[in-house]
């Protein structure tokens, strides 16, 4: 029966490599297919590279497994007997010297549009439905939609990664609520801001209120039981929303951020400002949305057809 050391890796990618939960709840689930495969297959502890090979011909043809999704599973098979291999001399990667196609083909990130993000936030009420200027009326208890609104304009304005935002506390904002100091991937620090007026309101409000009620210490945002509200918690609110205002497809938390990158491009925000904000390693993560915008161009020049209209005259 192969050993599958998950606890302990799980440990290390948390401790050492500052991974996120959800990337830490990824790991857990690659692990846990491969040692169904390797229990299936009768695999003795450490599999030989024709077993690595059977295990991405068994994920392709008989999972029908994305290749996005068997270039994850191998990779974190790969990182786990790479972590084994530096703690027991006596074990070596399969890995070594294998090479692997795990190419996965390009797609184009799908932001959400304009027209559907104005629906989207005219459907769900502002904190305080007042003049922005107006610091007198006091706002009623926050109600769970309001509190959604809040974090999906947060996710545009700022354009952080749902984890990173259902992770803040109370004590990661500033006391005037403009600006948010985020933990990111590899434990990286970066600081946001929060450039809207009318948001900046709201969310001075909402963060007053639990700065008054809890403290600095307790999780920023919290479901209807007082506990913190939890990415996969926020994407079904999300998913709710949808169907109510028939999107197709649906609102989820990563889409809310293409459309912040998109936007500040197309609004002619330098690449490098747009990597920093989004707390990219490398800055070719982020042209990828430069393409997105040359979407955006096509479409807007073939709706005006201005040839169309000179030969009109």
């Amino acid at each position: 029966m192969p050993k599958i050391k998950i606890k302990e890796f799980e440990e290390y990618c948390r401790e050492q490599l500052g991974l996120s939960d959800h990337s830490l709840r990824a790991y857990k689930q690659d692990l846990t297919a491969y040692l169904k495969f390797a229990l299936n297959t009768r695999i003795q502890n450490i599999p030989n590279d024709k077993e690595v090979i059977a295990y991405q011909k068994y994920l392709r043809k008989e999972k029908n497994s994305s290749p996005a999704t068997i270039r994850r599973r191998l990779i974190t098979l790969r990182s786990y007997f790479a972590w084994l291999e530096s703690k027991e001399t006596d074990v070596q990667s399969p890995f070594q010297g294998l090479r692997l196609d795990l190419k996965v083909p390009k797609r184009l990130p799908r932001p959400v549009d304009r027209p559907t993000l104005g629906e989207v936030f005219r459907s769900v009420e502002h904190i305080v439905n007042v003049n922005p200027l107006d610091e007198t009326a006091q706002p009623a208890e926050v109600s769970a939609v309001q509190l959604t609104g809040l974090v999906a304009r947060l996710l545009i304005v700022t354009g952080l990664r749902i984890g990173e935002i259902t992770s803040l506390r109370v004590r990661d904002v500033s006391s005037a609520a403009t600006q948010i100091r985020v933990r990111g991937k590899g434990d990286r620090e970066r600081t946001v801001y929060v450039a809207n007026d009318h948001l900046q309101l709201d969310f001075r409000r909402y963060w007053e209120n639990r700065m008054e009620e809890a403290g600095s210490d307790v999780w920023l945002f919290t479901n209807c039981s007082g506990e913190r509200l939890t990415p996969q918690a926020f994407r079904k609110r999300l998913r709710t929303l949808s169907k109510s205002l028939r999107i197709e497809p649906h609102l989820t938390p990563h889409r809310f951020r293409h459309s912040a990158a998109t936007m500040l491009i197309e609004e002619g925000v330098d690449i490098r400002l747009v990597q920093r904000l989004l707390g990219h390693a490398s800055i070719a993560t982020t042209e990828i949305y430069t393409k997105v915008s040359d979407n955006s161009l096509y479409s807007a020049i073939t709706t005006a057809d201005t040839l169309a209209k000179v030969d009109s005259y």
